[in-house]
């Protein structure tokens, strides 16, 4: 089986981030910030490594995302080096037609949230991730961080 939801993410990205500068605190102060993205397909399309890098933020995370052909859902873990070597929960999900969303339930700094990724724009040149937390199981949403990519010549 080959799988082809993330290939348009496969290689190097330059990218821009933002991210809220206080989450859930009903603020809309943002900062930015440039990143690099190198991303790796594996497993006929089933496995997918990304490694983001923000050196003038000293910022190195690493994502691994791996579908279930059974369930027909992706899994997706995130880890920085901030994480002290843990994965966080995975978040769970699939693409429908160029959109992927993928959601689990976490804790963010003592208080139940739902966490939501999703991927936007993904038939374009310039895709779009985007992260989110609801404090009333999905019902509403607040957008945390953005990155918008552009593919490195």
């Amino acid at each position: 089986m080959t799988n082809t939801d993330f290939d348009f993410l496969a290689g190097t990205w330059d990218s821009v981030q933002r991210r809220l500068v206080k989450v859930l605190a009903g603020q809309d102060e943002w900062y930015e910030f440039d990143a690099t993205l190198d991303c790796q397909v594996l497993f006929d399309g089933t496995g997918v490594l990304d490694v983001l890098r923000a050196p003038e933020r000293g910022y190195e995370g690493v994502a691994l995302r791996l579908f279930s052909p059974d369930e027909q859902v992706w899994r997706i873990w995130w880890a920085s080096k901030n994480t002290g070597g843990v994965l966080d929960n995975p978040v769970v999900g699939r693409f429908e037609g160029t959109v992927g969303t993928f959601e689990c339930d976490d804790v963010w700094e003592g208080t139940p949230i739902r966490v939501r990724y999703r991927w936007t724009q993904t038939d374009t040149k310039h895709p779009r991730w985007e992260q989110a937390f609801s404090t009333d199981d999905g019902a509403t949403w607040e957008v945390n961080w953005t990155a918008d990519f552009t593919r490195r010549a």
